[in-house]
């Protein structure tokens, strides 16, 4: 074996080989010089196909991987198609115009949500690394990446607690009659009113059905199981509710034992989750169509009204909503895509898993317009004084319909068995767990008992939402926790690795892992037309703002001071670390910019004077 002397400036050589009888191997010598002056080298088998195994300095055999490609792209399909799919778009989507709010939803899937979406599972599978260390590419912005983290883990707090209401009405369902019914229950009010005795007359004063808070199933829903006729407000809370803490509970164990093997045992249980809601809403639909006043509904969905997008709040509607149904900037993308095998296709896995989770959002909405159209020729109402979105679609509205169908507890029980798969993902909690672990080694060799603190404190933190104020709760932190928050961490990723980092620098890397180069289409996404758009989102949530509400009830301005105190926390990661960052590195001010804005594998380059990002060929480099 040849190896080659090469001048200590370049960062490796390949060397020629000798014709043997084993497999043609190349040698990749790096000589890494730091800024104290010591020498040393690095040397790694490369294929001969010139393509790595893995990243410089992180061989792939030390991360564990996903048993089977099939595992990864149904945790992505899991984490990316959720209630939100359910309960937000097929509304949305009538109220902004029907099939043409398809013409914004798909412009900015197209310009922004798969580029974004692209841009994660490459920069996760490239690095091998989760959302806090996979920074080593840019170490000033490591800071978005405790963001993200702390991000998920607030959703986390809440999200649990939808998925224990699912699970309570999944128990409740298993009845010869299902308790939201009828009246004559020890929850009902004495307003309590029979389904069959509203219709437009009664309700009147333009107040739509679906705000109509006497009928059984409303009650149920809040009076039954959150108990909120019991709380003045959010200053009110109680105790937790004892059935809601059981059903909390075995939410914690539930996400405990899918978590705590790591990829090996989250990625058979996503088998479940990911195709389970499918099979149902596919039942659900075929079920929805033979109803009375069913295609009344699905032509109000699909009605196309071209004036609507006159509106800006319809395209900022569609921008919202496109962004947080595919979930980029959670880290849970980075944190899937870094137990990938290094040279997977993650940009065919890209495209297959943002196209199923739209059409999944538009395919979910036949299946809830088809009963919202029986609910409103039962009644004798307007689609529109039924139509809503959130819990009370899934937890009012569709429960009363299935209540007055034959069969209906094997209806109910098909229904929330879908709603509690779709809510029981672990993306969020994985998200967490690889971030922190990869960070701290300390973690990651006691991996199954910080699962276990990370589950339990969820736990614990989640009990303030199901107390009888607990909605109150849960609503600020829906609004706060991963709103303008989660717009600003993305924001700040995309710059970091479009810019700083650089788009030329970033299509190498993934040339290198599949032997092809991303299209001129994504790296100007990615450099101009995604940070665009991050940035318009941005604004337009901030300036579109409403006070903080819950039906009726009007929170206190102290509540959303301390909504936007849960968002700074998040938010204040990126600018502090920022600052540790350059106090901490050595050097002159100038070396210290440096060594924040290069990559830690080209740190040796800084004391050389070799600093790619203070040339103006690498800003404008696509």
């Amino acid at each position: 074996m040849n190896i080659q002397v090469v001048p200590e400036h370049k960062l490796s050589s390949v060397a020629p080989l000798k014709q043997c009888n084993v497999e043609k191997k190349e040698v990749e010598l790096i000589l890494v010089k730091d800024q104290n002056g010591v020498q040393y080298t690095s040397s790694s088998i490369m294929p001969s196909t010139g393509r790595r195994s893995g990243p410089p300095g992180n061989p792939e055999d030390d991360r564990e991987t996903w048993g089977k490609k099939i595992d990864f792209l149904l945790s992505v399909i899991g984490f990316a198609v959720d209630l939100a799919n359910v309960w937000r778009f097929p509304y949305l989507c009538y109220k902004n115009g029907g099939g043409a709010f398809l013409i914004p939803y798909v412009l900015f899937l197209f310009i922004a949500g798969m580029p974004l979406f692209y841009m994660e599972l490459a920069l996760g599978q490239f690095n091998r690394e989760g959302a806090a260390t996979v920074w080593k590419i840019c170490p000033v912005f490591k800071g978005v990446g405790y963001t993200v983290i702390l991000i998920a883990l607030y959703v986390g707090f809440y999200y649990n607690v939808i998925i224990a209401w699912s699970l309570h009405y999944l128990f409740s369902s298993m009845t010869s009659e299902l308790p939201w019914l009828s009246c004559g229950n020890i929850w009902n009010s004495p307003n309590c009113t029979d389904p069959q005795d509203i219709n437009s007359s009664v309700i009147g004063n333009g107040t739509s059905y679906a705000k109509y808070k006497i009928t059984p199933a409303a009650e149920y829903y809040e009076r039954g199981v959150l108990h909120l006729h019991q709380s003045r407000g959010i200053h009110d809370l109680g105790m937790p509710r004892w059935d809601l803490s059981l059903c909390l509970l075995s939410v914690l164990f539930i996400l405990f034992f899918s978590l705590w093997k790591g990829v090996k045992s989250s990625g058979k249980v996503v088998y479940i989750t990911a195709t389970m809601p499918y099979v149902v809403l596919f039942v659900l639909l075929i079920r929805g169509v033979t109803l009375p006043g069913s295609m009344d509904g699905i032509r109000a969905y699909l009605h196309i009204d071209f004036n609507r997008l006159n509106n800006l709040e319809v395209w900022i509607d569609a921008a919202t909503q496109i962004f947080y149904s595919l979930g980029a900037g959670f880290g849970v993308l980075i944190a899937f895509a870094s137990y990938n095998k290094f040279d997977n296709n993650c940009y065919r896995d890209a495209l297959l898993t943002s196209t199923v989770n739209c059409v999944t959002s538009f395919f979910s909405g036949f299946a809830i317009f088809s009963v919202l159209g029986y609910m409103a020729y039962k009644h004798g109402v307007k689609i529109e004084d039924v139509a809503t979105e959130g819990a009370g679609l899934v937890f009012i509205i569709y429960p009363e319909a299935i209540s007055t169908l034959p069969g209906s507890t094997f209806w109910a029980i098909v229904f929330f068995i879908m709603l509690l798969t779709w809510a029981l993902t672990m993306g969020g909690m994985e998200a967490v767990i690889t971030g922190l672990t990869d960070d701290f080694k300390i973690l990651k060799r006691n991996r199954k008992a910080f699962t276990f603190v990370t589950a339990f404190g969820t736990f614990l933190i989640a009990l303030c939402c199901i107390t009888n104020g607990g909605i109150y709760v849960l609503t600020l932190l829906d609004k706060y926790a991963a709103g303008t928050s989660i717009l600003f961490g993305v924001l700040i990723e995309a710059i970091g690795v479009s810019w700083f980092y650089g788009v030329d620098r970033f299509s190498d890397d993934i040339e290198q892992m599949m032997g092809f180069r991303p299209g001129l289409y994504w790296r100007l996404c990615w450099k101009y037309v995604s940070p665009a758009f991050l940035l318009f989102v941005v604004i337009a949530s901030t300036v579109t703002a409403t006070s903080l509400k819950y039906d009726d009830y009007v929170f206190p301005d102290w509540s959303n001071v301390i909504g936007w105190g849960i968002a700074m926390s998040s938010m204040l990661f990126v600018p502090v670390y920022a600052f540790y960052k350059f106090c901490t590195v050595p050097g002159s001010f100038k070396e210290r910019i440096a060594y924040c804005i290069t990559p830690e594998q080209d740190h040796h380059k800084v004391a050389e004077g070799d600093i790619r990002q203070f040339r103006l060929k690498h800003w404008l480099a696509i």
